[in-house]
């Protein structure tokens, strides 16, 4: 019986390729059948191109969209080089020196709790790394999702679009957190040992306050954008 892993016929870039896909899918808490329905392609497809080889390489534009929503280089993960400069989801030439927010169709709820849609990117922000360096934002694992309600008001305004920072899951401030399937945004505080209380901004709302274990922390917020 032949046991020879498919994946030795290949040169080491394109295996190394494959398992740095593989690692950051791993770290950013995404799954290969995801990335496969976001590409348009079969559950099993990214999982036989990994761990069997097929396809050799990716289509450029099912590599171009999987890079934009990892928010990585699309030389960091394609196992082939080409000339040509890489494009953005909406078509046009990505610039260097920039890095891919991307938009989730979620809604953190500043008031009843929000039910999230599966986490695939519909779309992206377009930020300089100079800016976000500024921001003290660099290396951040950011993702921006969409407020709604009025509990957070006036910190935050029901639609406005807030960047959440995946790295950042301790400590106090306002956060991201998950209550069963729900999403909420809230001031994050301390309250006795193994609990804490989520508070709003709204003093029309009271504290809610829960054992840790109830409460998932998704990330921080670290930044906020809406209509004037």
């Amino acid at each position: 019986m032949d046991l020879q892993d498919p994946l030795d016929r290949f040169e080491p870039e394109e295996r190394y390729a494959r398992a740095r896909l593989a690692g950051i899918v791993k770290d950013q808490g995404h799954t290969l059948s995801a990335l496969a329905r976001l590409i348009g392609r079969n559950p099993a497809y990214l999982h036989q191109y990994l761990n069997r080889g097929s396809p050799r390489h990716l289509d450029e534009p099912d590599l171009l969209r999987i890079a934009e929503f990892l928010g990585v280089d699309r030389d960091t993960i394609g196992t082939r080089t080409i000339a040509q400069p890489s494009r953005n989801l909406a078509g046009g030439a990505r610039i260097d020196g920039f890095v891919s927010v991307p938009r989730l169709p979620l809604e953190a709820s500043a008031g009843p709790g929000s039910y999230g849609a599966e986490e695939i990117s519909y779309d992206s922000f377009q930020f300089s790394k100079r800016w976000l360096r500024e921001m003290g934002l660099e290396g951040a694992d950011l993702s921006a999702i969409r407020v709604e309600g009025d509990s957070m008001d006036p910190l935050l305004k029901s639609g406005d679009e807030i960047f959440v920072d995946r790295t950042r899951r301790t400590g106090e401030g306002i956060f991201v957190v998950r209550i069963g399937e729900a999403l909420h945004v809230k001031q994050v505080q301390a309250s006795a040992p193994g609990r804490i209380a989520l508070v709003s901004a709204n003093e029309a709302y009271a504290p809610i306050d829960l054992a840790r274990e109830e409460v998932e922390v998704i990330g921080r917020v670290v930044w906020k954008g809406g209509r004037m």
